[in-house]
């Protein structure tokens, strides 16, 4: 089998790839306060009008705002205070014309008033008499009846991940419940004959696994569920068979292969032998990263992944990520945290080629720079001392030294 087929730039190989990609379908309830992070797998409707009462948005006095037209501090408007209503107790009562109530911020405003007063707008020159020194317009410091949301409204679309504020705003509704998308399963499996696990002191020509820790990792923050198979040797039948269970039990497979000719030789059978359609793409125009593979077996993605940790963490970020998102129903994922800054030093690349360089971000004289951190790309500490990459585009030959650039942010 030949090392690539045919290598293709990322992007037009994700699309290649994407296009018969089918999102699951199997969805859970679970209590709101829970689901930060989760796909609404249905729409959100308001049970009820929020708020459900008027309630004032200052501290001051519930008033009739042509009571203050005119109104001024040589000629303040004289009204009758007629009470005053605490948080959190409903209120019965009806003013008329001539008369306040004083309320509280978030409180309600009693029947009959149609603005409030701010506090340091109005003078109380004894316990009945109140000074107002600044007209109101109406509904002035007054949130309505369902000015937030109205009954039956559309809060928030199927296919949603929910956010903080998210959650915050259908518990204000008395929304304690909602149904969501499952977790997408991935299962991971390390290869390689050389690899042992971190518990274990490496012998000669041995190193501990590092993918598979790292790339659970990333699989939590897409909001997926990482499933470790295990360290597999190099062996055709031990990884078709580690392959062949992964799929059984998953929603996904990531392989992360060696390094060698014969590694990816082997991965590429393996998954080709499983089902259709097989490999869709075999080699990404991409550097590190290049014997990237990108598969199906009926409906469930596989990816073949470089075995060193820089061009793994690339990949996974170009491939694995926005597959997790598009496979969970999300139609807002996260947007990647991108600064501009200049580059501190040159970058060399070779036209045809995406080139991603981890950077290192430093403000020097107020200024952002974004320091590369050259590395071969098995050496994990480049990425550990790096705060994001830098991308080369295909069309150039790299980027010189105090020229701006985007830094992705890990």
């Amino acid at each position: 089998m030949p090392e690539f087929f045919h290598v293709l730039p990322p992007a037009e190989a994700y699309v290649k790839f994407e296009a018969l990609l089918k999102p699951i379908q199997r969805s859970e309830k679970v209590a709101t306060k829970d689901a930060l992070g989760r796909v609404l797998a249905t729409e959100m409707n308001s049970p009820s009008d929020l708020p459900s009462f008027p309630r004032s948005s200052m501290d001051g006095y519930a008033v009739r705002a042509s009571d203050t037209y005119g109104a001024s501090e040589s000629l303040p408007a004289s009204l009758k205070v007629m009470g005053e209503i605490l948080m959190g107790q409903a209120s019965s009562q009806r003013i008329s014309s001539g008369e306040a109530v004083k309320v509280h911020t978030g409180g309600m405003v009693p029947h009959g008033a149609d603005a409030v007063a701010m506090l340091e707008n109005t003078q109380q020159v004894d316990s009945l008499i109140l000074e107002v020194l600044r007209p109101v317009a109406v509904g002035e410091n007054v949130i309505q009846v369902g000015e937030d949301v109205r009954k039956g409204q559309s809060l928030i679309p199927k296919g949603h991940m929910l956010r903080p504020q998210d959650i915050g705003g259908l518990l204000a509704l008395g929304i304690t419940e909602v149904t969501v998308f499952a977790k997408l399963r991935v299962a991971i499996i390390s290869t390689g004959d050389e690899i042992v696990p971190p518990e274990v002191t490496p012998g000669p020509a041995q190193v501990r696994d590092i993918n598979t820790y790292t790339l659970s990792g990333l699989i939590q923050q897409a909001g997926g569920v990482p499933s470790l198979v295990g360290i597999i040797p190099d062996n055709y039948a031990a990884l078709r068979e580690a392959l062949a269970k992964g799929l059984e039990d998953n929603d996904a497979v990531i392989i992360s292969a060696g390094s060698s000719v014969s590694a990816r030789d082997i991965t590429a059978k393996a998954i080709d032998s499983l089902g259709k359609p097989g490999i869709l793409v075999h080699g990404v125009s991409i550097r590190p990263g290049k014997p990237t593979v990108l598969a199906l077996i009926g409906d469930k993605p596989v990816f073949g992944l470089p075995g060193n940790p820089v061009s793994a963490m690339v990949t996974f970020r170009l491939f694995v990520r926005p597959t997790i998102y598009r496979m969970s129903n999300c139609i807002n994922p996260p947007r990647v945290a991108a600064f501009e800054a200049r580059l501190a030093r040159n970058i060399a690349s070779a036209a045809g080629r995406e080139d991603y360089v981890p950077v290192r971000l430093e403000r020097k004289d107020g200024e952002l720079w974004a320091e590369p951190v050259f590395g071969k790309s098995n050496l994990i500490y480049s990425l550990v001392r790096a705060d994001g990459l830098v991308q080369v585009p295909l069309d150039k030959t790299g980027i010189a030294a105090g020229e701006l650039v985007i830094v992705e942010m890990f």
